[in-house]
């Protein structure tokens, strides 16, 4: 059987990839406006042929274009003369849109829970003290088999912690009301910002990400990002939960013939940008074994200086567009670039990444061996797909033939922690609601309370004894006990999503 491959481009010689190194990591990387986006449209269409499921960020709106087939132009004729292709043609392809927002894909949601304490304090920019706060949150809803699904869920709960202090305290930590309070007005600033929308359910299920078409070609699921890019701390956290969803969830394959999803990074540097040193410790380590379940991750970044080492050193297969260096850092950043090839005796890289042509790359891949293969100088192939964007009407044709649509585009809400906390506090009252003495004359001939909606008065609430009865200490102490037991089922990933044992 021939090796499967995906063509990049060519200079003195082809470009390919070998596609069962698809896994290896990659990063795509140079200025605004050089050509990244066509060659990221290049590797996805490459991959989705081959029966692999892609998921990519749309942050201009232009890799929308996918779904439909492209225009041969006369630029488009000339680059095809230039690279001698005669095979091209083109064609849309299996497309799958997702919002966030809601409003240009379907939702892509996910519960409270599966997020995790971690990537929560990084959406929320929690200092360390609010988020240990918020580590005990997690644990005693964990405790209690208490699901945090939306936000009203995660604020019930941090009322939970606040009411029951004492008790807590004991057991999980000391927590402060006003710390709680400062993590209340945070979840307020992201709510305004969107987060309502994308905590909730039905969350995605991976194997919906993970679909081909009838023909085969995997499916391309596009994030649109061009209102999220405003909220970078969502948009990140929401990225970084999809990997941490895959590193958990998905089994150990090794190396496989082809990748088992290929997962492409837009922004990059949106995902380390003020990141605390234990989040990043934990990208790097994700990223290190998401190999071995058949996921490889593509980061797209203006320049390799915008990742760590420790990340740097795992992308395997290269493309550098274009940088060019008015400044010191700049020129420190192009350096970093050049550094990062294996070297070609006929090739200054340093000299050429500023000289680089729109379109035009340094291009190095794996060969056979697995071993990285010197740097060469490529004019990248065009995709098949549009360049530009798509029209509304467009886009809701493609939505329309969805397999998706029917299961994510109506919002469930089952009962989760809001829902039984408010019945924990309901019964007590209800109780002492039927035991209260009913009001008799004496009592309306001194006054009651006035009842705004009615204009009438109503008889005082009867005080009620601040001690807890045999009934509910019973039914107190047996939801604790089932929580328990619920809680010692559960156990939380290396991003903090929740696993299920």
């Amino acid at each position: 059987m021939a090796e499967q491959t995906i063509f990049i481009g060519a200079g003195e010689h082809p470009v390919q990839m070998l596609a069962r190194y698809g896994n290896r990591h990659g990063l795509i990387a140079g200025a605004t406006g050089t050509g990244k986006t066509v060659t990221l449209k290049v590797l996805v269409e490459g991959f989705s042929k081959l029966g692999v499921p892609v998921f990519v960020a749309d942050m201009k709106g232009d890799m929308a274009g996918l779904a439909m087939a492209g225009e041969l132009g006369d630029k488009l004729k000339g680059r095809l003369e230039k690279l001698k292709l005669t095979d091209w043609a083109p064609a849309p392809n299996p497309v799958v849109f997702w919002d966030l927002f809601q409003k240009d894909g379907h939702p892509l949601r996910a519960t409270i829970s599966e997020v995790g304490p971690l990537l929560m304090s990084r959406m929320l920019e929690l200092n360390d003290v609010q988020s240990g706060v918020l580590d005990i949150v997690f644990a005693v809803a964990d405790a209690e088999g208490m699901l945090l699904l939306d936000l009203d869920d995660l604020r019930s709960m941090l009322n939970h912690v606040v009411e029951n202090k004492n008790e807590i305290g004991k057991k999980f930590g000391l927590v402060s009301p006003q710390t709680v309070a400062a993590i209340q007005r945070q979840l307020l600033s992201l709510s305004r910002d969107g987060g309502e929308k994308f905590f909730g359910e039905p969350a995605l299920d991976l194997k919906d990400f993970m679909r081909q078409d009838f023909s085969g070609r995997g499916a391309i699921n596009i994030l649109s990002a061009e209102t999220l890019l405003l909220k970078p701390r969502l948009y990140s956290t929401a990225l970084l939960w999809l990997l941490s969803e895959l590193f958990e969830n998905l089994p150990e394959v090794g190396d496989q013939p082809l990748p088992k999803l290929v997962f492409f990074f837009d922004e990059a540097h949106l995902l380390f940008a003020d990141a605390p040193k234990a989040l990043v410790q934990r990208i790097e380590q994700v990223v290190r074994l998401i190999r071995s379940k058949g996921v490889g991750v593509y980061f797209c970044t203006q320049s390799p200086a915008d990742l760590p080492d420790n990340v740097l050193a795992q992308l395997n297969n290269r493309v550098q567009h274009a940088l060019r260096a008015a400044t010191p850092r700049e020129q420190k950043a192009v350096k970093v670039a050049a550094e990062t090839f294996v070297p070609n005796p006929r090739l200054d890289v340093a000299a050429v990444i500023g000289q680089l042509e729109i379109g035009e790359a340094l291009v190095s891949m794996l060969d056979a061996k697995g071993s990285p293969l010197p740097v060469e100088r490529a004019l990248i192939a065009p995709p098949g797909s549009r360049f530009g964007a798509i029209t509304p009407d467009e886009r809701d044709t493609v939505r329309q033939r969805s397999p998706v649509g029917g299961k994510y585009d109506t919002t469930v809400n089952r009962e989760s922690a809001h829902e039984l906390l408010q019945k924990r506090t309901a019964e007590p009252a209800a109780a002492a609601a039927s035991t209260a003495p009913a009001a008799g004359p004496a009592a309306e001939a001194k006054g009651g309370w006035w009842d705004s909606d009615t204009g009438n008065k109503s008889a005082a609430p009867a005080r009620t004894s601040n001690r807890q009865g045999v009934g509910e200490a019973f039914v107190k102490s047996a939801v604790r006990s089932v929580g328990s037991a619920v809680g010692r089922q559960l156990m939380r990933g290396l991003l903090g999503s929740l696993t299920k044992r």
